[in-house]
């Protein structure tokens, strides 16, 4: 892609995100308030309970920690509540409305919540502790110039915790067989599946092999990959056959091997 095609597509991706704050769409009750927040939360930690074994939130009390891509700030409050010194960032105003909200609703002060591009993060160099980022790089158009950002912010000796899309999972194909195969277009891809319809326009999802390769050349060591197999993979969203059906499939596909979910841990070199 050119510049001006990045461009256009990032307007796409912060629209649709800017409609639909990460997790939002699962209250009922009035927007901002405390009951709408509390059920954003225990819905994101329902459906995705491996967040906290990953983040390991009370790890990081007093040291700095930047989140990428805060959205409607569910992760985010964890790091406040657990007394790191919590930096904020989100493609959408929205989003950072959001967690504004969210931190006064809840009482609770961040060091710093603003609008910003993951490609180009406003923070100094080796500025981070902890550099965070749950599902969010994988949208923007230079994935691997924002992981460089994300190690660039990072202090030596820091740490990284990132999870992007893994394209050889469950889910992946459930949505090449709904979106290709019985449309009768089995000549399609799954990265074209992925970026034409999952979530926002521009979704990509990566193997392993693919994910290694994007730390070549930075200054990062004891990079650790899984997968982990998830509520989507087993499609708990449907019923008792399609269930049925993702179980036999994970069985045979090797269980977390084929898991939506690629969880990336990293250090930064100290003589980076």
């Amino acid at each position: 892609m050119n510049v001006i095609q990045d461009s256009a597509l990032k307007d796409d991706v912060r629209e649709y995100w800017n409609s639909q704050p990460c997790g939002t769409q699962f209250s009922d009750s009035m927007k901002y308030t405390r009951a709408y927040f509390d059920e954003i939360e225990a819905h994101r930690y329902k459906i995705e309970p491996d967040i906290f074994s990953f983040a390991q939130f009370t790890r990081y009390y007093g040291k700095n920690v930047l989140e990428v891509g805060i959205g409607a700030g569910t992760d985010f409050v964890q790091w406040v509540r657990a007394g790191a010194k919590a930096h904020g960032i989100d493609a959408t105003q929205e989003g950072v409305n959001h967690v504004q909200q969210r931190l006064q609703a809840y009482d609770l002060r961040a060091e710093d919540v603003r609008v910003a591009d993951c490609e180009a993060l406003p923070y100094q160099d080796d500025e981070f502790d902890l550099v965070y980022s749950w599902g969010v790089i994988h949208h923007t158009p230079n994935t691997q110039g924002a992981l460089r950002e994300i190690v660039r912010v990072c202090k030596p000796g820091g740490q990284g915790k990132i999870m992007i899309y893994h394209r050889h999972s469950l889910l992946a194909y459930f949505v090449w067989v709904n979106r290709a195969l019985l449309v009768g277009k089995p000549w399609k891809t799954l990265k074209w599946c992925l970026f034409h319809h999952m979530e926002s326009i521009g979704t990509k999802a990566y193997t392993i092999k693919e994910a290694k390769a994007m730390f070549n050349g930075l200054p990062v060591e004891r990079v650790v990959i899984h997968t982990h197999l998830t509520y989507y993979d087993r499609l708990k969203r449907f019923g008792k056959l399609h269930q049925s059906a993702a179980w036999l499939a994970s069985k045979i596909l090797g269980g977390d091997k084929s898991g939506w979910f690629m969880t990336i841990e990293f250090s930064k070199r100290s003589n980076g």
